[in-house]
């Protein structure tokens, strides 16, 4: 707290940083709960209450385990030796997702603030280095991340339908509606719980960056992540999650895809 009083260039950072932290928690990690609610398996305010107790045990838990992501994130580019112009550079970025997310939010659009970070962050570091201000060992990863998942998700959703439509296609509805909505909480919680490991780790890891930047001290390569900023950053996602997600919830589950209720 007295870094923060003595450096206001840091102050900012960890404001904007916050800021980020707390629109993921009320744009993107309301996915994780939005098919469970609008098929009524459970009522909306428990489900938020869900998604923000699991995110928090997800960005805890996990990071304490394996801080990988966070050091991904951090990596990924160069702001160069003007330590100065790059913290003006991340700042920009990160006020830039803020605003960004706040609008979609606004209008009930669910956002992923992961790739406007990676975007946000990349396109500030470019501006000052040019290409050679990105890491392509570290962003490839981040590359294969956001394709893989969509390739995976989708087909391994389409696949897993079919095979339970086939495996339940005898049985009574009325005897296996109650495992289905115990079956779609529990995946909602572990959805929840996995975002906050990987999303909550991506917002530290730009933490430590902007801290570091702050301090003149951009040249860090391997950091830990104090207790305190997982507790931080675990309570600022669940907040996020408990003030605004009913409206992405709504897109998501409601207007997106229609499910059986």
């Amino acid at each position: 707290l007295s870094q923060l009083a003595s450096n206001p260039a840091l102050l900012i950072t960890v404001i904007l940083t916050l800021g980020v932290v707390l629109v993921n928690g009320w744009t993107d990690a309301p996915n994780a709960i939005a098919t469970c609610v609008s098929t009524r398996a459970i009522r909306p305010k428990k489900a938020i209450i869900m998604a923000a107790v699991f995110n928090f045990l997800g960005v805890l838990f996990m990071t304490m385990v394996n801080n990988a992501v966070a050091e991904t994130i951090y990596n990924m580019v160069d702001f160069g030796d003007n330590y100065r112009n790059a913290l003006i550079a991340l700042c920009a970025a990160l006020f830039a997702i803020v605003v960004w997310a706040t609008a979609a939010w606004a209008f009930g659009i669910p956002t992923s603030e992961s790739h406007a970070l990676i975007a946000g962050v990349t396109g500030a570091a470019v501006a000052l280095q040019g290409f050679s201000g990105i890491n392509a060992g570290e962003w490839i990863k981040i590359i294969y991340g956001l394709v893989m998942s969509t390739v995976i998700g989708f087909g391994a959703g389409f696949l897993i339908v079919r095979l339970i439509g086939f495996i339940c296609k005898g049985m009574d509805r009325r005897k296996t509606t109650t495992f289905f909505r115990n079956a779609q909480i529990f995946g909602g919680a572990s959805m929840a719980f996995m975002h906050g490991a990987q999303d909550g780790q991506k917002f530290m890891g730009v933490f430590m960056l902007g801290v570091f930047l702050a301090k003149g001290q951009g040249n860090v390569t391997n950091f830990e992540i104090p207790i305190w900023l997982m507790i931080l950053c675990s309570l600022v996602m669940a907040l996020g999650t408990s003030i605004g997600g009913y409206r992405i919830i709504k897109t998501v589950g409601m207007g997106m895809v229609k499910l059986d209720t």
